[in-house]
């Protein structure tokens, strides 16, 4: 009779059996997988690197300023009266942007006038006391030290004659500052006082800003040791400058080109202790006012020809925590294989053909070495091997004979 404790260890039996099975042909799989080489090698496109003159590009942020930016201020105290423009506006040299009360300054005018007038009859008086004076003198009939006052007193005069004509140009002056001109065209910008504040000359006299935006500048910073690279490789001709010098272009913070050019106008001959950089500038025209001061822009210069250089299609260069590097084209073991190379970049070029938008390899690949252009992403193993797709078409096997022929 069968216990329940025999059909307990048949059933066991059974499993054990059923999974050693299991096992065995996972293994035999294995084994066939491992015959036939696992997985396919990933099929790869390669270009051969070789040295070449090609054209490069500098890019750096920059920001756009006006040619001339000023701040207007006024040069007098007083309460302000009116303001005479549109903020933003176009503003034409000479132009009134604002009025400070006048009507203290009229006065001054006045009093000034008034104390020349004064002056003027005081220097008459002394000059007919002189006149009188003097012929006495001479004939004895007055004493020397009258004749002595008298003409110092005629001089005082004349003194006090030209100290009031001062004044009176002060006052004059002062009037005209209630009017607040445009030194300069350009645009306005935003009013610091409104009507009714007080502006206080020497003080709190800032009234508004002014930007002259035609030319415009763009202002922008490149590193130390890329400057001084740069300087010394044009100076042993590794890196040729056409005549002309650089030609500028810019692209908006949005990426899409700005349709003007510029030239090089102004690069400092020291580095920013704060940033270590060297200031440069480039001079635009901007008759229709496309660009606006603190725009931030993509500064692109160009009109270098790298002598010699090695160059890769950009898509060519991976990134790992180590830096920048490219899979080469090796060899092992009868194999073809993705080898890894670490790279050091240099400029930006834009090439025709298979290159197109390449980077300028400073260091890590030598001439005629094959680099992985396409099918990067099929590399899941530094080393593994490759087939190079030649962008020849496999041959097709023909199609089998129809039974009975």
């Amino acid at each position: 009779m069968t216990t329940r404790t025999d059909l307990i260890r048949r059933a066991g039996l059974l499993s054990a059996t059923v999974l050693a099975l299991a096992l065995a042909a996972c293994g035999d799989k294995q084994e066939a997988g491992h015959a036939n080489g696992g997985m396919p090698p990933a099929a790869v496109k390669v270009v051969a690197v070789a040295p070449q003159d090609v054209p490069v590009q500098f890019d750096y942020v920059g920001q756009v300023a006006g040619s001339r930016e000023i701040e207007v201020r006024a040069r007098i105290t007083g309460i302000v009266e009116k303001r005479l423009y549109e903020e933003g506006e176009r503003i034409k040299a000479g132009q009134i942007m604002f009025r400070i009360d006048p009507a203290p300054y009229q006065a001054a005018v006045a009093a000034a006038e008034a104390q020349l007038e004064q002056s003027r009859a005081q220097l008459k008086q002394a000059e007919r006391e002189y006149a009188r004076i003097k012929p006495l003198a001479d004939a004895e009939a007055a004493s020397r030290k009258d004749a002595d006052d008298a003409e110092s007193t005629r001089d005082l005069a004349r003194a006090a004659v030209k100290a009031a004509e001062a004044q009176l140009q002060t006052a004059r002056i002062n009037l005209g500052y209630t009017d607040v001109r445009a030194p300069l065209g350009g645009v306005a910008g935003r009013a610091e006082k409104v009507e009714g504040a007080l502006a206080v000359a020497g003080g709190d006299s800032l009234l508004t800003t002014l930007a002259q935006t035609d030319p415009a500048y763009v202002n922008f910073g490149v590193g130390e040791v890329e400057y001084l690279r740069t300087r010394d490789e044009m100076a042993s001709g590794a890196l040729k400058l056409d005549p002309q010098g650089f030609t500028v272009r810019l692209k908006g913070s949005d990426g899409a080109d700005i349709p003007r050019t510029g030239k090089l106008g102004f690069h400092d001959y020291k580095a920013d202790t704060s940033t270590g950089a060297f200031a440069v500038r480039a001079t635009f025209d901007n008759k229709d006012g496309l660009l606006s001061p603190g725009q931030f822009v993509r500064v692109q210069l160009t009109g270098a020809t790298r002598a010699g250089a090695i160059v890769v299609p950009q898509r060519a260069v991976l990134d790992s925590p180590q830096g920048k590097f490219v899979y080469v084209i090796g060899e092992a073991d009868g194999k073809t294989l993705a080898q890894p190379r670490p790279v050091k970049l240099g400029e930006w070029a834009k090439l025709d053909g298979e290159l197109g938008n390449a980077w300028v390899i400073r260091d890590g690949l030598k001439a005629g070495e094959r680099v992985i252009v396409d099918g990067m992403a099929r590399i899941f193993v530094p080393g593994s091997p490759v087939v190079i797709d030649d962008g020849k078409a496999a041959p097709q096997p023909a199609p089998a004979a129809p039974a009975g022929h």
